[in-house]
Formats: structure tokens, sequence, C-alpha cells
């Protein structure tokens, strides 16, 4: 039977127990062929224990795992095959590198287990090492290499065998801002020209937007929300996502009318006196029902004037200048609001001023 390449990794619904803890609770997505889908989530969300269940690393308690035509495991039909025999990359956050070995002869190294010749070990290698940039490296041992290296050597490693899937966990965690910011870059550049279906875990969110085709966002060993970075990221679900992928105002509130397709207003007491807000609707939320209304700060515009358009009148109670931008921080009776402003912009601390919401960037969304 031809693989189908739309759904190249299937994961169905996948349920892992340690005890009586259920770290993963009947978790199904796809993954299309070429594609690198991030799971991402924070500590104890289950993203981790789903990427070593596709390893292998775990057995599933139930649930499917497959990649093209090749079942990885299937409990119901009493199935599992052994992680060496998964023909997986994988690129752990420890690197795994060994340190009596030259970089090449740890390149090498899966070729060698799988008895590949050795002319063929030679040209590969040297191939992978100019792929992620480490040529002129080949000879050097891996403790004499930064930590950047490091990580490009085991990428290198976890590619030269050609795997039909290339795992990620939490690769870049144990390098500098700096440099991980270069990583996320080069990793995806390297991954889409080699073009391995991929799976990566983080609890960065900033990689997760940067890198992926698609994002999972996980809680509690379930799927919160997937989607294109961009609509998780403008279009998020309920306040967990809103708050969990970057940085958003969210007050409680509760929808009063719909205006329109997707359009509505939602009433919000939150700083004190109801004000209504024109926003953007989820689907699943209906007239009288309780909404949060999630702002991004970049979608929040701090003036002087007061108009019709400007609900909210508050007083700036911080504003620290970025070089691109100003954060203010503006107090609305208990409630402190994130604004991101223009570089150019001129506030005071204690001076009042009044916040504009486009409609079009605000959104109500499920509690």
């Amino acid at each position: 039977m031809a693989a189908d390449n739309a759904n190249y990794l299937q994961v169905q619904n996948l349920v892992k127990w340690f005890g009586t803890d259920k770290a993963v609770d009947d978790v199904s997505f796809t993954v299309p062929k070429g594609n690198l889908l991030t799971l991402l989530g924070p500590s104890g969300c289950g993203k981790t224990t789903t990427l070593m269940s596709i390893a292998g690393l775990h057995k599933i308690d139930s649930g499917r795992i497959t990649v093209g035509d090749v079942v990885y495991t299937d409990p119901d039909a009493g199935y599992f095959l052994a992680p060496e025999k998964r023909d997986i990359g994988m690129v752990f956050q420890s690197y795994a590198i060994w340190p009596h070995m030259t970089v090449a002869q740890n390149v090498a190294y899966p070729l060698e287990i799988r008895h590949v010749a050795r002319a063929e070990i030679g040209d590969r290698v040297a191939e992978v090492l100019r792929l992620v940039g480490l040529g002129d490296m080949a000879d050097k041992l891996a403790t004499q290499l930064s930590g950047g290296q490091q990580q490009r050597a085991a990428l290198a490693r976890a590619i030269v065998s050609r795997p039909r899937l290339l795992l990620f966990d939490e690769p870049l965690s144990n390098l500098d801002l700096k440099l991980r910011e270069q990583m996320r870059i080069e990793l995806k550049r390297i991954q889409s020209e080699i073009g391995i279906t991929s799976v990566y875990v983080t609890h960065d969110q900033a990689e997760a937007l940067v890198m992926s085709d698609e994002i999972i966002v996980m809680s509690k060993g379930r799927i919160e929300q997937r989607g294109a970075p961009h609509a998780i990221y403008s279009r998020p679900v309920n306040r967990y996502v809103s708050n969990f992928i970057g940085v958003a105002n969210l007050l409680k509130g509760r929808l009063v009318k719909v205006t329109g397709p997707g359009r509505g207003v939602i009433q919000t007491a939150e700083g004190g006196p109801p004000i209504e807000v024109p926003c953007m609707l989820d689907q699943d939320i209906d007239v009288g029902a309780e909404a949060v209304l999630s702002v991004r700060p970049e979608n929040v515009r701090a003036v002087h004037e007061q108009s019709s358009e400007t609900p909210v009148a508050g007083e700036v109670l911080e504003a620290v200048f970025l070089g691109n931008c100003v954060d203010c921080r503006v107090q609305w009776g208990n409630f402190e609001w994130k604004v991101l402003g223009h570089a150019r912009d001129r506030f005071k601390v204690g001076e009042k001023v009044y916040l504009r919401l486009d409609p079009d960037h605000t959104l109500a969304v499920r509690p």
C-alpha cells in the first residue's frame, strides 16, 4: 500500500500511564511528509512523553503510531517495533557527543553500526558536515567544539543515516540566548533543505513560532490547539493558549451582542465600571456566555486624546524605551494593561492616557 504523504506520521488516540498518572490522554495528530511539527507546552504537559512514545522509548498503553507504511506500535494488535528498528534520528538536549571521538567519528557512528561501506561513510559524513557548517572541523575532538558546534555535530549524526523521521527533544535549551536565536534559523534551514519529517519538543514559544510548519499546544496530557504559527498566535482558542503563546491582556467578560459573522461585543468590568468592547468571536461563544477578552500588547494604542474608539482611560505606571518600541504599563482600576507603543511615543509616568483597541485584533476566547 502506498504511503499517504499528507499523513506521513500518524499518532492515533495515544494514551500513556505512569502508575496512576495519565501522562498522555487520547492524543491524535498527523504530520505531512517533510514538515516540522512542534509539541509545545510547560513541563508535565505530555509533550516529551509523546515524543518518547514515537521513538519507542516508552511503550504506550493504547493507540497506534505509524510512519508511512511502517507500524511502530499498536498495543491492541500486540505489536511493538523496537526503537533501533524504527529508522529514527534523534537530537537530545544534552547533545550526547562522545568526547573521545573526533567530529567525523561521532557523525560516522550510525553508518558504521549499519555496516555501510567505508568509502560511502566518508562521502556522507563530509556531505552532512558541510551542510551543518562543520566541514573544516571533521578532525577536531568533540570536546574542542563550542556548545553551538556540538549541537550541529549532534544534528549531523542524527541525519547522516537519512532516517525516515527526525525527533528533537528541547535541543537548544542549553545554549545562551544569542546562540539559541541563531540556531533556530539554522535548524529550520537544514530541516527544510533535507526534507526530513520532524517532530520538535519545546517549552519555548519563540522557538515554536520561528521553526514550525504547525504547532500543537498541550496541557495536562491533551491537545489544546493545533495550527500554523500565525493562526495559533493571532487566533488562540482559549485563555490558556492565549496566555502561553506570547503576551496578552486577558480580561474576564460576557458576550452581550453579536454584530455580524464572527463579530460581537464583550462587556467587561475587570478594571472598574463596565465597558463594551467590539471584538472578533470564537465560534463556540453564545450571547450571555462568559468569555475572556484577549488583546496582544502590540494591538493596543495609547493616545492622549479621548474618542469613541478609546473605551479605556488609565494612568501610565511605567514607560520603558526599548529601542524599537516603548513598553508601557497602564493602570485601569485594578487591571494593569500591557501596551507596546511606537519608538517615537512619549509617555510620562502618572499621566492620563486612553487606550484604542482595534476590533479586528481584539479576540473573545473561551475561559
